[in-house]
């Protein structure tokens, strides 16, 4: 019975993991660069062809304001039929006559001269669209810096998954050392123990890193434009951790090429062309019209044929002020985007500043980590070898490894949070393009 049930649990283990290892290699690896990573993100993120079908749309407003300035030209073919002296008697001063007949002609509209209404409405449609192009651009500069984020958040969660790997392994080199020692009657039973709840604690390190690695992939992905569980196998680009530009010049940079400040510029100036446009509503406007066509079927009282050109001088005189509150408005939501824009300039620079400095102080992190985890390597060889000597306790050796496994982290944490950082400098000074 005993070996029955044994070889049912060697069963049941080996279909685990056949069906572990299945899974595994379901769930294929993605060698990718950052390079790659940006492009693909630009390619596949639903908000980045959200942004560019908005700025196609608002394209398309300018051609529908010009085609005021063309002639607009309709074909009518109108038939009627009626009683002998039939006249419409109700409804109008007039009191037209109607006659039978069937008749097909065309009638053509040409707006000459508004004061230029038109073309300053066209104006603030083009800026306006162009306002909508600088948001695309801003929209492609976010999912970059979600990218940028994501992929270094990536990286060092595969540092940290590679210190606790290392942790384990040092940690069960410490309880196989301890054994030894104990069995050899050197060391007490209290060492050994302790060396086993520091390689328990190593592995619910390791077990929390392999989680934070998920974690940053699913994260990646999403930042990709993906729904997909991925795995990576990430390139790291040591070559990016050079020094900061000038302060004063992220500044001025970011002044000049932030796409969001760009739309501003261009929505400030569409909404003073509109004013214009305004303006010109309470100025006369002066178009013709002609119109021809047949009258095959006719009563003997029509012609056969007509054809007439005139012309329509249409002059605002009285509209309950309309025209100059709609001026009125327009003025002053053009002055408020002077406003907008001058406060969003100054927040701008606060965001540059903040960003410098917060990436300045990841960059002196990343030397003082060094630091730290060369000190933490001396320390933990001295301990080594004292406790191989028998000239020191378990303790002072498991306190000089958990400063090591400390040192390794906030050195794997301050060299990518610095990258972190930099891709928020350059979000925020507009490289990211």
């Amino acid at each position: 019975m005993k070996s029955n049930h044994l070889l049912w649990r060697i069963l049941w283990l080996l279909t685990v993991v056949i069906g572990v290892s299945h899974s595994a290699a379901a769930q294929t690896t993605i060698k990718l660069t950052l390079k790659e990573a940006e492009e693909t993100a630009l390619k596949n993120h639903p908000q980045v062809s959200a942004a560019l079908l908005a700025a196609l749309a608002a394209n398309q407003v300018p051609t529908e304001i010009n085609a005021a300035r063309y002639p607009t030209i309709v074909s009518n073919t109108t038939g009627a039929e009626a009683g002998d002296a039939t006249r419409i008697a109700a409804g109008g001063l007039n009191n037209p006559s109607i006659f039978p007949r069937l008749a097909t002609g065309f009638s053509v509209n040409q707006l000459l001269l508004d004061f230029g209404r038109t073309g300053d409405l066209s104006a603030s449609a083009r800026l306006h669209a162009k306002a909508i192009e600088q948001t695309v651009e801003a929209t492609r500069a976010q999912i970059l810096l979600q990218v940028d984020r994501a992929y270094y958040l990536a990286l060092r969660a595969q540092a940290v998954l590679k210190v606790a790997e290392q942790t384990v392994a040092a940690r069960q080199v410490a309880v196989e050392q301890a054994d030894a020692l104990q069995k050899s009657g050197l060391k007490s039973g209290l060492d050994l123990s302790i060396a086993n709840y520091n390689l328990a604690e190593s592995r619910l390190l390791l077990a929390r890193s392999q989680n934070e690695i998920k974690a940053a992939f699913a994260e990646l992905s999403a930042a990709l434009g993906s729904r997909e569980e991925q795995a990576f196998d990430l390139a790291d680009d040591g070559n990016a951790l050079g020094p900061l530009p000038a302060q004063v010049e992220a500044i001025a940079e970011a002044l000049q090429k932030r796409p969001e400040l760009n739309a501003l510029q261009f929505e400030r100036d569409a909404a003073y062309r509109f004013l214009k446009a305004e303006q010109a509503s309470k100025r006369p406007t002066v178009s013709a019209v002609w119109s021809a066509g047949l009258v095959p079927f006719h009563d003997t009282r029509l012609g056969s044929h007509y054809n007439a050109a005139g012309f329509n001088v249409s002059i605002p005189i009285f509209n309950g002020g309309l025209f100059k509150a709609r001026a009125a408005e327009a003025e002053y939501k053009a002055k408020a985007t002077d406003q907008t824009l001058l406060d969003f300039g100054n927040r701008v620079t606060r965001d540059v500043r903040l960003a410098w400095l917060n990436a300045d102080t990841a960059y002196q992190r990343i030397g003082l980590a060094a630091q730290l985890l060369s000190r933490a390597n001396e320390a933990l060889a001295l301990a080594e070898e004292r406790y191989r000597l028998g000239l020191s306790s378990i303790v002072e050796l498991s306190q000089s490894q958990l400063n090591v496994t400390i040192a390794e982290l906030e050195n794997a944490n301050s060299r990518y949070e610095y990258l972190i950082q930099r891709a928020v400098l350059s979000y925020q000074s507009g490289q990211l393009r």
